[in-house]
């Protein structure tokens, strides 16, 4: 971790509720982006995935004619959902396997400085309602990874279903990772199907806002739209604005029970701050495009500015 002193320790608490079974695999797309990123194996260029990728696997099941032939699996991830996958029917739990993969990728570069925990051992996945006028009811659900990956979220989304999650408890140590730490950031993924996903967990919202640590988060809408994925289309499907005031807004002040202390706005988003201030929560404009590592680690300095007595 560049920049960071030797006694930091950042514990990553990841969304599950992106899993999915396919070919028998269990894969986990958002802990497996995460493992890859911190341990220097992710590919650059698409944001997820294997760097130096081959794809052999997924061109025989096509030859096959094996669905989903839109979701590919690569020849070398492959290795780790079939570890995932084994651990698992064996009687692991998701944070034990997750502990034993990130051994690989976490500590040769971070030693114990970094840690990955999901969100749940439980089964979560969110669906997605969709409109289909070939049905009786007029729509229909798919699964996020249908939604994301073989519709590229160019339909409609009329409501995000997230299965298992009302019924699912927090994974080992994420309750105390809130509680011990000295300050929680929520980032700049999407506000409904990845930091909402975390937060409806129960028990995990209501640690967020006992926390003694400052909470700061940060815009995924910079200008009038997302950086990157779905916000636009999935915040459209909740009834909030498209907006960096509107997304801090819906994850609300901690002094009126919500979760933020601070958010960070994009620096052409300065205009929203008196909007976000009248709502109860610090907010100050900064660049917020992870261009370099310098311009993330700018981000990060920014949001531990942000806080109580620091602003």
């Amino acid at each position: 971790m560049p920049g960071a002193s030797a006694d930091t320790h950042v514990t990553v608490v990841a969304n599950t509720a992106d899993d999915w079974w396919i070919h028998g695999l269990k894969v986990c797309p958002d802990l497996d982006t995460v493992m890859y990123t911190l341990g220097e194996g992710i590919d650059v260029e698409r944001g997820w995935g294997r760097s130096e990728e081959t794809w052999s696997a997924k061109t025989e099941l096509e030859a096959y004619g094996v669905e989903p032939t839109w979701f590919g699996l690569g020849d070398r991830d492959i290795a780790t959902h079939l570890v995932r996958t084994q651990m698992l029917e064996a009687g692991f739990g998701l944070s034990q396997v997750t502990e034993a993969l990130s051994r690989r990728w976490l500590e040769p570069l971070h030693g114990d400085r970094v840690r990955l925990l999901p969100m749940s051992d439980d089964r979560v996945e969110t669906h997605v309602a969709i409109a289909d006028p070939d049905s009786a009811s007029g729509r229909r659900v798919v699964h996020f990874q249908e939604y994301w990956v073989r519709l590229r979220a160019e339909v409609p989304a009329e409501a995000v279903l997230v299965v298992g999650q009302d019924s699912s408890t927090p994974g080992p140590g994420v309750l105390d990772a809130i509680a011990g730490a000295d300050l929680v950031v929520l980032p700049p993924s999407n506000p409904v199907v990845s930091v909402g996903t975390i937060l409806g967990v129960p028990g995990i919202r209501d640690a967020v806002r006992a926390t003694a640590a400052p909470v700061v988060g940060l815009s995924p809408i910079v200008g009038a739209s997302h950086v990157h994925g779905m916000a636009r289309q999935l915040l459209t499907s909740i009834g909030v604005e498209v907006s960096a005031a509107a997304v801090g807004i819906h994850y609300g002040a901690r002094s009126r029970g919500g979760v933020l202390d601070g958010w960070l706005v994009d620096s052409r988003d300065a205009d929203q701050l008196p909007r976000l201030e009248e709502a109860g929560i610090a907010a100050r404009a900064v660049p917020l495009m992870m261009t370099d590592h310098d311009a993330t680690a700018a981000m990060a300095a920014a949001a531990v500015a942000l806080v109580p007595g620091n602003v």
